[in-house]
């Protein structure tokens, strides 16, 4: 009866281990901060005449819990290179203004060599650089604001850790390559007509539509949008003289509209105006209603539930297309 039940112990470790060793996203299958680039990136990227080490953009999306990787291309413009699905992100829509308030940041972002940090107790991270010029102005507090592997959020942006050594990756070879910082844009969803005209109702609605000048900048022109803070207030675009930093508080100068983003500015309001006329009031956004994790311990059952919820791509952020893919808002609005 001993060796019975030593044998079965044996067989039972043996199946752990063997579990454990092919099991996707297991500590077996991180490299940390030296991690390579995949294959399949690698290949995507030869594919969209991108190079392993040109310049990168990051925009992240929250409504729709979305992160995306653009590279610059052979000829100059930035192309959407993946989109990654985000794990977790806490408190509701809307920008962070005062340390504590668990909300994640908005706004516009440099992230450098130095925004890297290759030992974070959540696996790899970068430092999005909260408060910016433009927080600080408004009186906004807070510090050590990230995106991470862990998904676990309490004011940060969380990845997998199979994600985070991903994009960690792109980063650091961008850096190599010679990009001094890359730009990290945070909306509160996809700044469409449609969206903004949902959200019309909310109280941030003023400074959505201050980020939208900058979301239809660079939905114009395909570059890094070049941000400037005056008036405590976001400038986009502005040609100032050579070596010319503006005053955060002071005011802002007259400037000229590049004919193409003004004209998508106003095509975008008129639009606006359109959809605001036609909707019913049940369709604005109950900005109450709408909360997220709030940086409690993710469980194995809570991390499935919410990946299960970004039907529509795998892991490392390839898109499977499939008819059974819903919508995160949705998914989130009905909990």
């Amino acid at each position: 009866m001993f060796a019975k039940r030593l044998l079965t112990a044996a067989l039972l470790s043996t199946t752990l281990v063997a579990l454990a060793g092919c099991k996707p996203g297991s500590i077996d299958d991180l490299m940390g901060a030296e991690a390579p680039i995949s294959a399949s990136l690698t290949k995507l990227m030869k594919e969209k005449n991108m190079g392993v080490r040109s310049p990168m953009l990051v925009r992240l999306f929250k409504e729709e819990s979305e992160l995306e990787v653009w590279k610059q291309t052979d000829d100059g413009t930035y192309a959407l290179l993946t989109t990654y699905p985000i794990c977790a992100w806490s408190g509701k829509l809307g920008p962070k203004t005062r340390e504590g308030d668990r909300q994640a940041p908005e706004g516009f972002y440099n992230i450098t060599r130095g925004s890297l940090n290759p030992r974070s107790q959540h696996h790899l991270a970068f430092d999005i650089g909260y408060p910016n010029r433009y927080d600080a102005s408004n009186g906004f507090t807070g510090q050590h604001l990230m995106v991470h592997g862990s998904c676990n959020s309490s004011g940060c942006y969380a990845m997998d850790n199979q994600q985070i050594e991903q994009i960690y990756a792109l980063a650091r070879e961008a850096f190599t390559g010679g990009q001094r910082n890359f730009q990290f844009q945070a909306y509160p969803f996809r700044m469409t007509a449609k969206n903004m005209a949902r959200h019309n109702q909310s109280q941030h609605y003023a400074f959505w539509s201050m980020l939208k000048q900058g979301y239809d900048t660079f939905e114009a022109t395909k570059q890094p949008v070049k941000v400037d803070v005056c008036e405590r207030r976001y400038l986009f675009n502005a040609r100032l003289g050579e070596g010319v930093t503006l005053d955060p508080a002071g005011a802002c100068p007259t400037v000229q509209e590049d004919p193409a983003i003004a004209a998508r500015r106003v095509s975008e309001e008129a639009e606006i105006a359109s959809l605001l006329a036609k909707m019913d009031p049940s369709e604005f956004v109950t900005q109450s209603t709408f909360t997220y994790r709030t940086g409690d311990p993710i469980t194995a059952e809570a991390y499935a539930r919410e990946q299960n919820r970004r039907a529509g791509y795998d892991r490392l952020g390839n898109r499977i297309e499939t008819p059974a893919r819903t919508s995160i808002f949705g998914a989130l609005i009905s909990r």
